[in-house]
């Protein structure tokens, strides 16, 4: 056991009559030192990354988890000491107690040091190898160098060696998201890859935190069941809601729940005093087929009710196979396949198709809590819609299935569950067949259709690829059993003449490239053949457009009454088609949250009188023409110089809009302290050739270092191509003395990470990097406003965010004028701390080593 006071830190934090976590204790291997990460879902997802040694497991946070990738140079925070035992420690620590949050056990295994590993924990450089389940090969725990001495912030690398991989090809944290806990020992050798339970995974589960309320909630539904939930006696059929192909993402993401789309049968089990039976959609009774699964779902002895899943078997990957879901059931050997659960229509004595989703989850994931081992809970997944579908498609599944977290279940083709796909796939009726050629046996292709409102069959095209031998011969003696002389499609086809036409029973599931003019498919590969649907209910599936997102002007707001816009069609970015008055509406429409953010600031204005392909005036002054709202300040405040602008209220903004103001920048200062900055701004520019992922781990170092010196930071998009850190402080000091300091923090930076940030502005010190702008820090300096269009293609908006966004951004132009109506709800709720955030910097100079 670690000594007292190496583990006082970690027991002055924590009450242990509250919190699950142990005390002390754990024992140190006699051969070996362990480490341990841990997933923790406190107010921020990260990694808790420890080492043994000494009796205790040296520890620090990593908040963007580890990288197999020796590019990306992870932040580690360097926190307390913890117990031995708490390697082994998972669980929910509560709510206000120190860390609350949901903790699971990563990885584990066994580090060996490379050089002397107190040495090099007191140089703040360690080197050692991990033989984990997931982390393997050699690494470097690096500290950067400052004078804070409550935390100090290290780095985290991989080093270059047989088991680095670029991270545009593997993401550990992504596809090994789960608890290794229960398994045993890693192996002494096996790289670290995706497992067949990760790899059907294709992010962290969402909402784990939240798991204490769900639990609430299925204990409070044995007593009473959730609101909408009404008694019933069970059907004997039921029908299941059945998702509908859509053309493009959710407007408002955070209402959805997002799961994989299985490739597999769907299948709906009831349960009641005679046993389990299994259903296809279509009510065809497959419990004989599946006499495994049956026997299993009776073992858990649930109350009588309807679950809804998939059946799927997982390939050595741990992806879903369809063709090997096929196979199974023409050899008879289903030992290996697999039910999904997501939904729970019907429970003991219940009726709960009226109740909300994210309910009937709740309920169905506390009955399966001990599942057996075929019978699993389908995850939702966190993140947006976009990443979620990419990890799919990267893993090679056929896309995902979004849910109205608020729906209810209905047997019909529902809006609210929809269907998002990595590419085009469907079923097509097998019409006939061609005579193959060269060494080919079987067939040549298969001649496919769908049927059309009027019921009639027509030709879809052809796909003679995906098959292999043994599935050539399978298919010939199936079709020749099915042999017809008449032509089962509508109308002739450009193989009638060679066509071995058959009855139109048979399905194959196909993928294709798109859709010709003529209704035939493109570059088609065959999967397997289905035999869960009927073939009369075979169309063609065409995408629907989601309505709660329907076409809508750029921004919708009424202008005040008088109010007039000159040339108000006028075309301002050519790339979107956005008018003039558009842009005045967006001002009138945002007026109430900008405001908050330019009143009481000097203002500088950016117009484009021809629109943003014209030339551009930065405006610091009034010229001729007053504008209405639009205050001139005291000149005394920029002596020498014309009085500076503020916009006093919302018909400033209109009248600046209406004099073809686009952008609206202010000064770090308020007029009635014009001499001392409130905050400090670093604007993160990418350099050519920085991908995004680098901005996005860019913005969480600089955060991480702030915080190391004592420093609270916000973030906001820039509308163009960076992100703004901004850091509130206390109207203490001077410009220049600000300014300095806020240089001494970028050249620490760009010093101690090189490889990724530069100090020197000009796009030539730059290629490849981002520099850190500091100068907009000094006196007159200015930056766009939050909220403020941008006078670049695409009009781009700043927006105020939270940190835990800034890995859901695509850019720094995420917002533009014409999707912005989908984050004005949240308004400056991400910034609602910003104004009694201020803080002294006097420290902060003190732990860099500052001196002015």
């Amino acid at each position: 056991m670690a000594k007292a006071d190496a583990l006082a830190p970690y027991k002055a934090k924590r009450n242990f009559a509250i919190t699950p976590e142990p005390a002390e204790g754990g024992r140190a291997a006699p051969d070996a030192l362990q480490f341990v990460v841990q997933k923790h879902w406190a107010s921020r997802l990260h990694y808790d990354f420890r080492l043994e040694l000494d009796g205790a497991m040296k520890s620090w946070a990593v908040p963007k988890g580890p990288s197999f990738d020796p590019a990306d140079k992870r932040m580690a925070v360097h926190v307390e000491d913890h117990p031995i035992s708490y390697n082994s420690f998972e669980g929910q620590i509560p709510e206000k107690q120190y860390g609350a949050g949901k903790v699971i056990v990563w990885d584990k295994g066994v580090w060996i040091p490379l050089e002397d590993p107190r040495k090099g924990y007191r140089a703040g450089k360690l080197k050692f190898e991990l033989r984990g389940h997931k982390l393997r090969g050699q690494w470097a725990l690096v500290r950067m160098r400052t004078r804070n001495e409550k935390q100090d912030a290290w780095l985290l690398i991989k080093e270059h060696d047989d088991f680095a991989k670029p991270a545009s090809e593997f993401s550990v944290i992504d596809e090994l998201p789960d608890s290794v806990a229960r398994l045993g020992p890693p192996a002494g050798a096996a790289p670290a890859s995706a497992s067949a339970s990760a790899s059907a995974r294709a992010a962290a589960p969402a909402g784990a935190a939240a798991a204490p309320a769900r639990e609430a909630r299925a204990k409070a539904g044995a007593m009473g069941m959730p609101e909408g939930a009404t008694k019933a006696r069970l059907p004997a059929k039921l029908a299941p809601v059945l998702a509908t192909l859509v053309d493009g993402l959710p407007a408002r993401p955070e209402e959805w729940l997002y799961e994989i789309k299985f490739d597999g049968y769907r299948m709906l089990a009831r349960v009641d005093a005679q046993g389990v039976r299994l259903f296809t959609r279509n009510g065809n009774d497959w419990t004989a087929r599946l006499p495994q699964l049956a026997a299993q779902l009776e073992r858990m002895k649930l109350a009588p009710g309807w679950l809804d899943g998939e059946i799927v078997v997982l390939n050595e990957t741990g992806t879903p196979d369809f063709q090997a879901l096929q196979n199974a059931f023409d050899t008879e050997r289903v030992q290996g396949v697999v039910y999904f659960l997501f939904d729970l229509p019907f429970y003991g004595g219940y009726d709960l198709r009226g109740v909300e989703l994210i309910e009937r989850r709740a309920l169905l994931e506390a009955l399966l809590k001990k599942p057996g081992g075929a019978i699993r809970f389908s995850e939702v997944f966190d993140g947006t819609p976009q990443e979620v579908l990419q990890s799919a498609c990267r893993l090679g599944l056929e896309g995902i299935i979004a849910k109205r977290k608020t729906s209810t279940y209905s047997s019909r083709r529902s809006p609210d569950w929809i269907k998002l796909k990595c590419g085009q796939r469907q079923e097509f009726v097998i019409g006939g067949y061609t005579d193959p050629k060269g060494s080919r046996v079987g067939i040549g292709s298969l001649l496919l259709g769908v049927h059309d409102e009027a019921g009639d069959l027509l030709y879809a095209g052809n796909v003679g690829t995906g098959f292999n031998t043994r599935m050539l011969g399978q298919l010939r003696s199936q079709l020749d059993a099915l042999a017809t002389e008449r032509r089962p499609f509508k109308h002739p086809t450009e193989n009638d003449r060679r066509a071995h036409w058959v009855k139109p029973v048979l399905l194959a599931e196909v993928s294709f490239a798109e859709w010709t003019k003529e209704g035939r498919i493109r570059h088609s590969v065959f999967h397997a053949l289905r035999s869960d649907k009927p073939a009369q209910a075979i169309i063609r599936e065409k995408p629907m457009h989601l309505r709660e997102a329907p076409a809508k002007p750029a921004v919708e707001s009424t202008l005040p009454r008088g109010f007039k816009v000159s040339n108000p069609e006028r075309v301002i970015d050519p790339s979107t088609g956005v008018t003039k008055i558009e842009l005045v509406r967006f001002y009138g429409l945002v007026a109430p949250l900008m405001l908050e953010h330019l009143k009481g600031r000097p203002v500088s204005l950016v117009r484009a009188p021809s629109g943003i392909k014209g030339e551009l005036f930065f405006q610091k002054h009034m010229e001729q023409s007053s504008m209405d709202g639009i205050r001139l300040l005291d000149p005394a405040l920029d002596p020498g110089h014309d009085p500076l602008l503020e916009v006093a209220n919302a018909r400033g903004l209109l009248s600046a809009a209406q004099m073809n103001a686009i952008e609206f920048h202010t000064w770090n200062a308020v007029k009635s302290a014009i001499g001392k900055p409130d905050r400090m701004t670093f604007d993160l520019d990418p350099g050519e050739g920085v991908d995004w992922p680098a901005m996005q781990q860019a913005a969480e170092l600089v955060r991480v270092f702030l915080e190391q010196l004592g420093l609270v930071s916000f973030i906001k998009t820039s509308g163009g191509k960076g992100l703004h850190v901004v850091v509130p402080i206390k109207r203490r000091h001077d410009w220049d003395t600000v300014k300095d300091f806020s240089q001494a923090i970028v050249q620490h930076l760009a010093q101690t990470l090189p490889q990724l940030f530069v100090a020197k502005s000009g796009p030539r010190n730059r290629v490849g990097k981002i520099f850190i702008d500091y100068l907009r820090n000094g006196f007159g300096a200015t930056t766009v406003c939050a909220w403020s269009v941008r006078a670049r293609k695409g009009l781009g908006v700043s927006v105020p965010i939270a940190w835990d966004a800034v890995p859901r951004l695509t850019s720094g132009a995420q917002w533009t004028l014409q999707n912005i109506h989908t984050r004005l709800d949240q308004g400056n709720a991400p910034w609602a701390a910003y104004a009694r955030s201020a803080q002294h910097i006097t420290s902060a100079m003190k732990a860099l080593g500052f001196t002015h």
